[in-house]
């Protein structure tokens, strides 16, 4: 069973929220939150003896909150890579427009290609 969890960069570090559960927590770092998620969760079953693990949260963020997370990725670049205007990719990470379902799935297709481009990556000498 996997429990979507809502995550959000606050000024302080992040929170989150299980969209269909009342379950919120915060945390300094994303592993801190996760940690924490996992044991609210675990909390609020108490009673059926369920537990938790990260295999079991389905993380979402909203595209603004991603670049937000993800510093180290470069917007510019991106938009270059996956063919999208980058004024428009702009506008989405600022949340100053929506993108589609189908915008939405042409960047996140992008990002994922990145990651696994980089997680197969190997440096000389290791």
């Amino acid at each position: 069973m996997k429990i979507k969890v809502v995550l959000e960069k606050t000024k302080t570090g992040y929170s989150a929220y299980a969209e269909k559960e009342m379950v919120f927590t915060t945390g300094r770092s994303l592993q801190e939150l996760k940690s924490n998620v996992i044991e609210a969760l675990q909390l609020h079953y108490e009673q059926v003896g369920k537990n938790f693990a990260e295999r079991d949260l389905q993380l979402a963020v909203d595209l603004p909150q991603f670049f937000e997370f993800y510093k180290v990725i470069n917007a510019k670049a991106l938009s270059s890579r996956i063919g999208m205007h980058q004024s428009l990719l702009a506008q989405y990470i600022k949340g100053i427009k929506i993108p589609s379902a189908k915008q939405t799935t042409r960047i996140l297709k992008g990002i994922q290609d990145v990651g696994k481009e980089l997680a197969s990556i190997q440096f000389m000498g290791l």
